[in-house]
């Protein structure tokens, strides 16, 4: 007891966290470490990923219904090589017959799914966290375009959090939330710089911009379809966020980022699920994506992202249509961390674009490190 003792004093309550048990049965103190977190330093995660960048070209290519790849956790908790196939697809026995059941000593599971789509709303999909709030809003929130009606439908998203760019505020959200009409189309208007974004999104006010109130203007950043994250900012409008950039069911931030790793806790506020938790399902993803160039649009363009965050959503109940643009954050109760911007998914699967990455993007086009608003650890 008295060798437990002197560890405890030299190290402090810092090595506890970092060890499962102490067990101290007369004989020497016996520590077990923490097991490693499966993320792509992991030695097992190197291998699969190893086998990924071999396969999944190939893969991509020849079998119009592979939608994608990603790194997975098998039954036994291995990593394995997940592969995305559309169930709609007229390939999918083919698919299914050609895929071996390991490649290099690296399991391969085929995971079944609709298509991916960028996730924007329309009417009649949900009216979780839609409410007009009084100024200074909350995120985690309806937002988007102000302007974003057409072909008989006007659509929305969530505004997700806010970021500070060489002092300046600005509210992070989708590309295809904020800027995404790249057409003149149905309502005569394309995205331009300044246009307003409001709180709440024309989907949740009746398609009457009157009802909603302007809380930021629109900085383009251009991120697709040639960039591999799908991201927009609003310069905030004074007074109208929480200065702390406080989410609805979350709370303040931390204002530093994690990684994302597999099996990894994880939540999310949005306008149409709300509050809802899940876990990182699989990493380094390779999706393609489809994209609306207006609200209710024709498909614009496939966007094949890599490096992506999936996360479980079986029966879309994490993630549905209106909940881009959320922060995908730790599940931890004060100050969590960013993991993720979430834009796309199917009803199994949500995809976020690694924060740092987002995080980069934006302060390479706004001339200076982007941070997140929050509290610091």
């Amino acid at each position: 007891m008295n060798q437990f003792k002197a560890i405890v004093s030299r190290f402090g309550a810092k090595l506890l966290r970092y060890c499962l048990a102490i067990v101290v049965s007369g004989g020497p103190v016996v520590l077990w470490a923490r097991e490693a977190p499966l993320d792509p330093r992991h030695p097992k995660v190197q291998k699969a990923l190893a086998a990924q960048a071999q396969l999944t070209p190939e893969l991509m290519q020849q079998l119009p219904d592979v939608l994608g790849t990603a790194i997975s956790l098998s039954e036994t908790g291995e990593p394995e090589l997940m592969v995305f196939v559309d169930w709609d697809g007229r390939g999918v026995a083919h698919v299914l017959g050609a895929l071996p059941p390991s490649w290099r000593g690296v399991g391969i599971r085929v995971h079944l799914t609709d298509k991916f789509r960028a996730l924007k709303g329309k009417p009649g999909q949900g009216v979780s966290h839609s409410a007009p709030q009084t100024p200074p809003i909350q995120l985690g929130t309806s937002g988007g375009w102000g302007l974003d009606l057409a072909n008989g439908y006007c659509c929305g998203g969530t505004l997700g959090a806010l970021l500070q760019v060489n002092g300046i505020r600005y509210i992070l959200g989708n590309y295809h939330v904020f800027e995404g009409d790249i057409v003149p189309g149905g309502n005569g208007l394309v995205a331009q710089d300044g246009d307003p974004v409001i709180q709440p999104g024309l989907l949740d006010v009746g398609c009457e911009f009157s009802r909603a109130q302007i809380v930021g203007g629109l900085v383009k950043l251009n991120a697709l379809p040639e960039g591999n994250v799908d991201c927009s900012v609003a310069l905030a409008a004074e007074g109208m966020v929480r200065p702390d950039g406080a989410i609805l069911g979350i709370g303040t931030l931390s204002t530093n980022t994690a990684a994302a790793f597999l099996n990894q806790p994880v939540k999310k506020s949005g306008r149409t699920t709300g509050l809802t938790r899940s876990k990182v399902s699989a990493l380094n993803a390779t999706v393609r994506v489809l994209y609306e160039d207006e609200c209710a649009g024709a498909t614009a363009f496939t966007k094949t992202f890599t490096g992506q965050i999936v996360v479980a959503n079986r029966g879309a109940k994490f993630m549905a249509p209106g909940d881009s643009g959320s922060v995908l954050v730790e599940d931890v109760p004060v100050k969590p961390r960013a993991v993720g911007l979430l834009y796309a998914g199917s009803s199994t699967s949500a995809i976020a674009n690694p924060i740092q990455e987002v995080l980069e993007f934006v302060g390479s086009k706004l001339g200076g490190p982007a941070t997140i608003v929050g509290a610091g650890d």
